[in-house]
């Protein structure tokens, strides 16, 4: 049998599409005393990573939580909880992260409507538009507001307005831009949306936060069916996560874990929310400039460019994987590889929560000038 000893890994300097580099306040607070998942200490702190979410997230709802898995299960818990067999959903589609969408969608037994864009480009409005006149049966508009495979922003206040005017809910991808950009769940009126811990709030990986406007709580209240996963049917989660002292177990959280999450949100409003937008502007704008001086090129309009996820150009005759890795080996960096159609043709450099900062950017540019040289 091969020899085996404790794992001790290298410090990596984190610039991808997520994980991204976690605060060594949170590293601390996941090493402090588990408690158990129904001690009324960590009830306690349960209700304050609520109300710590609530401002993330910039809403009131009281349907509010870290669901106990990664921002896929995010994704999934919105999907199962809303979508019933039949019913139709509209998903815009401009990257990978609209096509996962779809996969639920289908696996709930709904009908998906998708509208298509190019790849690095924003959802067309008028495109669904068209199609909710098209169809008055449609219940519901799913979209990604920062798609993390393409870095691009998608205009949420706007689709989340027309999914009011035809009266569908709306469900809402934020995993890459809660903490990173503007995000107003209230203000926009968003019914469902998820995110993840591990990318703007420089969390570790493994938790997803989610929230359900009144009208979305309503909806799953009344459904026909019941809910097709058991693990996140919010009628039986709430039942946990809910309000006051007396919580009914429906499963072991990961304590620790939350632990992180609580530290994570915390940090975030100490920085506030406006600072952290304009940090991560920031740094974009210093990357960009240092890229632009490499001759690399951004691939994607500054009018909707995500500071937070940055998509480069990969320069004629560089191979892609050994630029990546060659980076990891000799300066610990590591960067993103392109998804579906932008595979071998673009690098993701992510500026995400604690690892947007100057001394990371510069050891990037640094990195890449001496690879590419």
């Amino acid at each position: 049998m091969q020899s085996l000893s404790t794992f001790i890994p290298p410090e990596r300097t984190l610039m991808g599409p997520g994980p991204s580099d976690v605060n060594p306040r949170i590293l601390n607070a996941m090493a402090r005393p588990t408690l158990g998942h129904l001690d009324p200490l960590f009830i306690e702190l349960m209700d304050q990573t609520k109300q710590l979410l609530q401002y993330a997230f910039k809403t009131e709802n009281a349907l509010t939580m870290p669901i106990s898995a990664p921002g896929s299960a995010g994704m999934e818990a919105c999907f199962v909880n809303l979508v019933e067999p039949g019913d139709k959903v509209l998903v815009c589609i401009n990257g990978v992260f609209g096509m996962r969408m779809v996969e639920n969608v289908e696996r709930c037994g709904g009908v998906a409507i998708t509208v298509n864009n190019t790849w690095g480009e924003q959802t067309d409005l008028n495109a669904v538009e068209d199609a909710l006149k098209a169809d008055p049966a449609i219940k519901v508009l799913a979209f990604v507001h920062a798609e993390t495979s393409t870095g691009v922003r998608n205009e949420a206040q706007a689709l989340c307005a027309l999914a009011k005017q035809y009266d569908c809910l709306s469900i809402v991808d934020a995993v890459t831009s809660l903490g990173g950009i503007e995000l107003d769940v209230d203000g926009w009126e968003i019914d469902a949306i998820y995110s993840g811990s591990q990318k703007c709030l420089s969390c570790v990986p493994g938790i997803s936060p989610v929230s359900f406007s009144e009208r979305a709580v309503n909806v799953i209240q009344n459904r026909k069916t019941k809910v097709q996963s058991w693990f996140l049917d919010m009628n039986l989660i709430v039942g946990y996560w809910g309000q006051g002292a007396k919580r009914a177990y429906h499963h072991t959280a990961p304590v620790n874990s939350m632990y992180a999450m609580y530290e994570a949100l915390l940090i975030l409003r100490e920085e506030g929310l406006e600072n952290a937008w304009k940090r991560h502007a920031d740094g974009h704008e210093k990357l960009a400039a240092g890229l632009h001086d490499l001759g690399l090129e951004l691939t994607v309009d500054s009018n909707y460019r995500l500071p937070q996820l940055n998509v480069v150009k990969i320069p004629e005759g560089i191979d892609d994987a050994s630029v990546r890795k060659q980076l990891l080996e000799d300066f610990n960096l590591e960067i993103g590889a392109g998804l579906g159609e932008h595979a071998g043709k673009v690098w993701r450099i992510g500026l995400m929560g604690y690892a947007c900062k100057p001394r990371n950017i510069d050891h990037c540019l640094a990195a890449l000038r001496a690879v590419l040289k």
